[in-house]
């Protein structure tokens, strides 16, 4: 004890108050660099914010901290977010007509058609119902499906056909204005609860159930090509399920886009360049929705494997 307070009190406790000020503003600044840190922590770009908001919300809070580069948008870029901006604007229109639409992209026949006219059953007027069928006329037991098929064009896995025949179920979809959310199905899919549920459940979200996280591996931001650059940096890349629910505004947005499905279309698919197996449908719109809209997303899918 004795030796401490010699030491509070001699030489060395009278020069550290002549450290020069710039000692000081650094300490001050490094401490406040470890408090952001704390407050807005990255645990990796897939991570969200404490559960609630996506990845992008958080990177934000911290780089309104520190000084970044803002790359300026091309022409065609600042015109697609401004009509992306118009149309995110238009509130919902919520009625008792409102349907859910639900789009079937299948080969051919509908395995699981009998179940799904069960879970239809008695609540006719609240939904619709497109199939897309690239192979093969489907054979119907059902009603609700009969007739319902669209017009469709061969679909090859991986390639922008996969994208293309989701594009087209949407477009015929949205020529229905009760129609207010629309939901990607396979041959293969199932419900899991009432239509009751799944109606109140998706109608009244105010997100859309589209996956959308970063895969630093060979499958995810591996398969990005320079040649997306400018409009899709590495950075923004996003890989996420095929499968998902889209409520009414951006299913128009994703019709109305032109500028960021031309890259995928130009280059994204199987053996574009040497070892990059990029899959359209697994990037697109996770890309697209995390760039333009990343609050309006879920980050995750209602589909279930």
């Amino acid at each position: 004890m004795g030796e401490m307070q010699k030491n509070l009190q001699g030489p060395r406790h009278r020069t550290s108050l002549k450290k020069p000020l710039w000692v000081v503003l650094t300490v001050s600044v490094t401490s406040m660099l470890l408090i952001c840190a704390q407050m807005f922590p990255r645990h990796g770009k897939s991570s969200s914010c404490h559960g609630l908001y996506s990845n992008r919300g958080c990177e934000d809070a911290l780089s309104s901290w520190l000084p970044v580069h803002v790359r300026k948008f091309t022409d065609e870029e600042i015109a697609a977010r401004a009509v992306v901006r118009d149309i995110l604007r238009t509130p919902p229109l919520l009625t008792e007509n409102s349907k859910i639409a639900f789009l079937f992209l299948t080969p051919g026949t509908l395995p699981f058609e009998k179940l799904w006219d069960e879970f239809f059953k008695g609540h006719e007027g609240k939904f619709s119902i497109y199939i897309h069928p690239s192979k093969e006329r489907p054979v119907h037991i059902s009603r609700h499906f009969s007739e319902r098929e669209i017009y469709s064009d061969e679909v090859t896995w991986g390639r922008i056909s996969m994208v293309d025949a989701e594009k087209r179920l949407l477009v015929n979809a949205l020529e229905d204005p009760d129609n207010q959310h629309f939901v990607l199905l396979s041959e293969s899919c199932i419900p899991l609860h009432t239509f009751d549920y799944t109606y109140r459940y998706l109608l009244y979200s105010n997100v859309s159930f589209i996956e959308s996280f970063v895969d630093p591996g060979p499958h995810g931001t591996g398969r990005h090509m320079e040649h997306m650059l400018p409009e899709i940096a590495r950075d923004d890349f996003r890989k996420g399920a095929q499968w998902f629910t889209m409520k009414r505004q951006h299913a128009i947005i994703v019709m109305a886009d032109g500028l960021y499905y031309s890259k995928f279309r130009e280059y994204c698919g199987p053996g574009i360049e040497a070892d990059k197996n990029c899959i359209a449908d697994e990037h697109y719109l996770p890309t697209f929705f995390s760039m333009i809209d990343p609050m309006g997303i879920s980050n995750w899918s209602v589909t279930f494997v």
